[in-house]
C-alpha cells in the first residue's frame, strides 16, 4: 500500500464511520488508530494491500500478542479491522473480504509464548557441535532469530546473497520480492564457522549457491527447519510450544 493511498483511504474510512455509521468522535479515532497499525504492518511486510490474505491478518494478529497487546484491546482492533475491510468491500475497493475468518480472541486468553533472550541462548548452546549436522542447525537457530526470517525465506537464503561486512542479507519474500535485512555478529560467526563443514559437502546440482544443505547436498526442506528448532528446545529442557516461527516474533519482540 503506498502511503498516499493509505492516508486516502483511512481518510474515506473516517467520513464512512461518521456519516453512514454515525459513530462518535472517539470510537473513530480508536477505529482508525487500529487501522493505522495495519497499514503500518502491510507496509512493512511489503504486501499488496489489494491482496490482503487471512493468513496475512493471522499473522498480524500475531505481531500484536508479541507485542504483549492485551486480549481485549486486540479485540477491539480486529473489530476495527473488520469495519475497514467490510468498507472496502463495500466500496468496491476489494471482492472478498480477508477479515471474515479472523477470531476475536477470548477475553483472558493465554498468548503464544515468546522466548526470552537467555532461553534462545539455551538453544544453541545445546546443539552437539561433534554432530555432523551440528553447527549447521546452530547457524540456523542464529540465522532465525538474528535476522527474523521466515522459514521460507530461510531455506532460500544463497551465499550470493550475504553481505557480511555490510551487515545485512538479502532475502527473497513472497511474491518474489527482495528485502535487505540486517544481520547479527552472532549468526555471521556461526554461518562463517558452518561453511567450513559445508565445503565438505557434495552438492547437487543446482544447489551450489543455496546456503544451508542437507546431508545429500540439496536445499533444505521446510520440515527439517521445524524439526531442528523442536529438538534444539527439548534437548535444553524448554517446554514452551516453539517453532520457527516462534523464533521471528521472539526477534521483532526483543
Amino acid at each position: 500500500m503506498s502511503l498516499v493511498d493509505a492516508d486516502n483511504l483511512v481518510k474515506q474510512f473516517g467520513r464512512y464511520l461518521k456519516l453512514e455509521r454515525g459513530l462518535s468522535s472517539n470510537t473513530i479515532e480508536a477505529y482508525l488508530s487500529d487501522v493505522e497499525k495495519l497499514v503500518g504492518f502491510i507496509q512493512a511486510e511489503d504486501l499488496d494491500w489489494r491482496a490482503v490474505t487471512g493468513e496475512d491478518l493471522h499473522r498480524f494478529v500475531c505481531t500484536l500478542q508479541d507485542l504483549g497487546i492485551g486480549a481485549r484491546s486486540q479485540a477491539r482492533i480486529i473489530s476495527g479491522i473488520k469495519s475497514f475491510f467490510n468498507f472496502l468491500r463495500l466500496e468496491k475497493w476489494i471482492e472478498q473480504d480477508p477479515s471474515e475468518l479472523i477470531e476475536t480472541p477470548k477475553l483472558g486468553m493465554k498468548l503464544p509464548d515468546v522466548l526470552t533472550v537467555e532461553e534462545v541462548d539455551a538453544m544453541v548452546n545445546s546443539i552437539d557441535l561433534m554432530a555432523p549436522e551440528g553447527q549447521r542447525n546452530r547457524a540456523i537457530i542464529e540465522t532465525l532469530y538474528g535476522c527474523g526470517l521466515r522459514v521460507s525465506e530461510l531455506v532460500g537464503l544463497r551465499i550470493s546473497d550475504l553481505y557480511f561486512p555490510d551487515g545485512y542479507i538479502m532475502v527473497e519474500g513472497k511474491g518474489g520480492k527482495q528485502r535487505l535485512v540486517p544481520i547479527s555478529e552472532s549468526a555471521i560467526t556461526e554461518i562463517h564457522s558452518y561453511m567450513d563443514d559445508r565445503a565438505n559437502i557434495t552438492v547437487k546440482r543446482g544447489n551450489e549457491n543455496i546456503l544451508f544443505l542437507n546431508r545429500r547436498g540439496s536445499q533444505l526442506s521446510r520440515v527439517m527447519v521445524f524439526y531442528i528448532v523442536k529438538q534444539a528446545c527439548e534437548q535444553c529442557g524448554i517446554k514452551k510450544k516453539v517453532s520457527p516461527h516462534t523464533l521471528r516474533h521472539t526477534f521483532a519482540t526483543h
